[in-house]
């Protein structure tokens, strides 16, 4: 029976996803660089997940993520969804004047309920004053009392 090998040992050539050497040094490499410096390690941790990329596919990530930054790469549901929340316009006059309506009416909403809170703060505070007021008044009393009997 004979061996043929189809081990990168047997073949004096490692592969890239070799075998026990390349990996305990990549491994160890990176322990040590976290070590001494992390930025590096971290930088090299980057480019081993995104597959060792070649300089030239890193300045194409580049222009794709301008011009995805640039909106050139939104999707037309991000855009759409951007058009609803921004006050954009859809397209659909009937849809815009509607959602318009609606979030006037809602504002109204928010601005009696903002109206409603700060009057019951206010209404609150009223008690509390009261309450102080009364207190105060009490302990007045009980000292004027107290200082009456003391005096006669």
């Amino acid at each position: 029976m004979s061996f043929s090998s189809t081990s990168p040992w047997a073949t004096g050539k490692a592969c890239r996803s070799g075998p026990f050497p390349r990996r305990s040094f990549e491994i160890g490499a990176i322990v040590v660089g976290f070590i001494y410096w992390w930025p590096l390690a971290a930088a090299y941790v980057a480019w081993k997940v995104a597959g060792y990329p070649a300089l030239g596919e890193l300045r194409g990530w580049k222009n794709r993520a301008e011009a995805w930054q640039a909106g050139a790469g939104r999707s037309r549901f991000a855009a759409a969804f951007d058009a609803a929340n921004g006050g954009g316009n859809t397209g659909n006059r009937a849809f815009d004047e509607y959602r318009r309506s609606e979030l006037d009416r809602l504002d109204a909403q928010r601005k009696a309920l903002q109206e409603e809170s700060r009057a019951f703060a206010e209404f609150v505070e009223e008690l509390k004053r009261a309450k102080d007021r009364e207190q105060f008044d009490a302990f007045m009393a009980k000292r004027r009392s107290a200082d009456a009997r003391r005096n006669v």
